[in-house]
């Protein structure tokens, strides 16, 4: 690859998505998967490509900062003081059961809190562009789906910490973990901080130069720069540019600000996913058979045993927290990243895990909706869905699409 010239190179990758995204689309297959399953493929050609390795964060980046612009301050402190319960039994069953069941078949501590923290995050990415493939980021679970994730993009970090404090020896001490969430706030503050106090006064200004060529400049700037805060801090990007996204909503132009980019975010998302999948190596096999199957079986149950008892705790009707149970079992980027720490026997296991993970999450989605139908007829039929459940949640339940 470091003979051919980066424009001709650029110009195949891209005419090699077209064809891709074009087949998937004619297939009805989720093209997040199929671009998963091409970098897979590809990997032992494309793993050391530091430019893929870019455009996919930029486009990572652009996705998550279009979902912050969903989000104005007033609505992330609403969703805020709901999520905290859904959030730590997301931690108790899906690091504690999977730890748990490591431990049962007699690995140590160090590896079963990899393999725990491999088990626990669901994938942002693949979530969020799921919603929005199948039209379902007006539905009401969207808000709790998008919430539970930013909560895990705020643990994982942490994970992340601990898991290469202990590769490298370092104690995990009060002061360590003290540092990091004082990071953790620092970050947020200043996202509402400057959005309130700074951004939400350019109203005027955005609303006048909103056509101009320079506004993207703009807008792409500031998704870029706090995701690059938020990494020079050692956070997640995908948190930085989801708070940029909920800096420039104050503006009140946020729909118009998402026109600007969406071209550039189209154009860079799908090396996100390719990168994704030539960073799992499958290896010559997976040792533990029977623990991967039994922890595949607990990270499908007990992600959807906690998103549908973490969306009843948030208001949902039992319909819409079903659905949205069975929309939030693929794993993805942040456990690849915390897999890429262990040693390479539980690497290839991890990344086994992963793969198989999203192929069941990105199909159970896609069945979601009829599901949470069978679901809700069945309740009628016993007599056990009150009337008055379906107004638990404040916005109007809409019909999956």
């Amino acid at each position: 690859m470091e003979n051919i010239p980066f424009l001709l190179f650029a110009g195949l990758i891209l005419c090699g998505f077209f064809i891709v995204s074009f087949a998937s689309n004619k297939f009805r297959l989720p093209s997040v998967l199929v671009y998963i399953v091409l970098g897979v493929a590809v990997s032992s050609y494309f793993s050391d490509i530091e430019a893929i390795h870019t455009v996919a964060e930029i486009g990572i980046v652009l996705l998550f900062f279009i979902l912050g612009l969903e989000f104005p301050l007033a609505r992330m402190v609403s969703i805020s003081k709901k999520i905290w319960p859904a959030g730590f039994l997301d931690i108790l069953l899906n690091i504690g059961g999977a730890m748990a069941i490591v431990l049962v078949f007699g690995l140590g501590w160090t590896p079963a809190f990899i393999i725990g923290s491999v088990a626990y995050a669901t994938s942002s990415s693949i979530s969020a562009k799921m919603l929005e493939e199948k039209k379902r980021l007006a539905n009401p679970e969207a808000e709790f789906i998008l919430a539970l994730l930013i909560f895990e993009d705020l643990v994982a970090p942490v994970l992340v910490s601990f898991i290469a404090g202990i590769n490298l020896g370092e104690s995990v001490s009060f002061a360590f973990m003290s540092l990091l969430l004082l990071k953790i706030l620092l970050l947020v503050a200043g996202a509402i901080a400057m959005g309130h106090y700074g951004f939400r006064r350019l109203n005027h200004f955005v609303s006048k130069y909103i056509q101009q060529d320079f506004m993207p400049l703009l807008t792409v700037g500031v998704a870029l720069g706090y995701a690059g805060l938020a990494i020079s801090l050692g956070l997640s990007e995908i948190l930085g540019a989801f708070l940029a996204g909920v800096m420039l909503s104050e503006t009140g132009r946020a729909s118009e600000l998402e026109h600007l980019i969406l071209p550039v975010r189209n154009l860079t998302l799908p090396f996100f996913f390719f990168w994704f999948g030539t960073s799992i190596s499958l290896g010559e096999g997976v040792s533990f058979v029977p623990m991967m199957v039994v922890l595949v079986a607990w990270g499908v149950i007990g992600k959807i045993v906690t998103v549908y008892a973490g969306s009843r705790m948030f208001g949902l009707s039992p319909k819409v927290s079903f659905r949205a149970g069975f929309s939030m079992v693929q794993r993805g980027e942040f456990s690849a990243i915390i897999a890429s720490l262990a040693h390479p026997q539980l690497r290839i296991f991890s990344g086994i895990y992963i793969v198989i993970t999203a192929f069941i999450g990105v199909f159970l989605f896609g069945r979601a909706p009829a599901l949470a139908n069978r679901y809700n007829e069945r309740l009628k039929l016993r007599g056990q869905l009150k009337p008055a459940a379906e107004k638990l949640h404040p916005y109007k339940e809409s019909e999956p699409k």
